[in-house]
């Protein structure tokens, strides 16, 4: 539970010399992170700062950890994962990810007998981010009620309906009613919601398609960008069906790396950090550099 700065000044030990120590036990328990056994993945990057910027990660979904990290982002992130990989001979049977182009170009090469399942809380997110984008456009244009009605909002539109308040329901239906396109956008946003509630692979498919057409005729710029982004990106989309992955473990890990980064004062040994990422699932107390 203590700090290496707690530790040091406890033992008499250098600062230095206690983090060797510490990072030794970790390079022999998490050094090689083993890979023979792993069937779903994850694959996200993390912001760690201005000067190293990026990190790539690769989850077990099956257990929470993390098997692989390497600087950058991008598939030239993961060339050595897929030749620890084939050598570990695991068989991959899904791999989440957003919908980045990159990522997905690498399985797709590397993982050709995988399913890829684009995060379902990713598209989540880019349909608010267009229906926010739309907010700020009307916002920017409007006048008089128009204008009055539509601001302050957003954390009404961008709530699951069924979330937000009763008492903050006629302030949101105002908005909706002086604002056409701002309406048809916010239905949109909710009806996509329904998209992962449907009762066959078949429903789901059908009902994919069949929002993508009310985005094309929407006439809103942000849905109809949405709903072609969604066509090309179908079959990853339609995966979760077989396979119910996500991103989800990613975000909470997420937030132990950001105290992590905190407690460790930044990447001053890179292997350092990379070794506590390995070690991030078998920490049972909070994280302390």
């Amino acid at each position: 539970m203590m700090t290496v700065s707690d530790l040091a000044a406890f033992t008499r030990l250098g600062w230095d010399t206690v983090k060797n120590i510490i990072k030794a036990k970790l390079e022999k328990d998490f050094g090689r992170p083993a890979l023979k056994g792993l069937q779903h993945l994850s694959i996200d990057e993390i912001y760690v700062g201005r000067k190293k910027k990026f990190y790539t990660l690769v989850i077990d979904l099956d257990t929470g950890r993390i098997v692989w990290v390497a600087p950058g982002r991008g598939g030239d992130a993961l060339n050595k994962f897929w030749r620890a990989l084939r050598l570990s001979k695991a068989k991959i049977k899904a791999v989440a990810m957003d919908m980045s182009p990159a990522y997905w170009s690498a399985v797709l090469e590397h993982l050709p007998k995988a399913a890829v399942v684009f995060d379902r809380f990713h598209i989540v997110k880019l349909v608010n981010e267009k229906l926010d984008d739309l907010r700020r456009d009307l916002v920017r244009e409007a006048e008089g009620l128009m204008k009055k009605t539509v601001k302050g909002i957003r954390y009404l539109l961008l709530m699951r309906r069924e979330n937000v308040e009763a008492e903050k329901l006629p302030r949101l239906e105002e908005a909706l009613k002086h604002n056409e396109p701002l309406s048809i956008g916010y239905l949109l946003k909710e009806a996509l919601g329904l998209l992962w509630e449907q009762p066959s692979y078949e429903r789901m498919r059908a009902f994919l398609y069949e929002w993508c057409g009310w985005a094309a005729e929407s006439g809103v710029r942000q849905m109809m960008q949405l709903g072609k982004s969604l066509l090309s990106h179908a079959s990853g989309i339609l995966s979760w069906w077989k396979h119910r992955i996500n991103n989800g473990r990613m975000e909470g890990i997420n937030n132990k790396i950001k105290t992590l980064l905190r407690q460790t004062y930044g990447l001053r040994d890179e292997r350092y950090f990379v070794l506590k990422l390995y070690g991030l699932h078998h920490s049972r107390h909070e994280l302390l550099g």
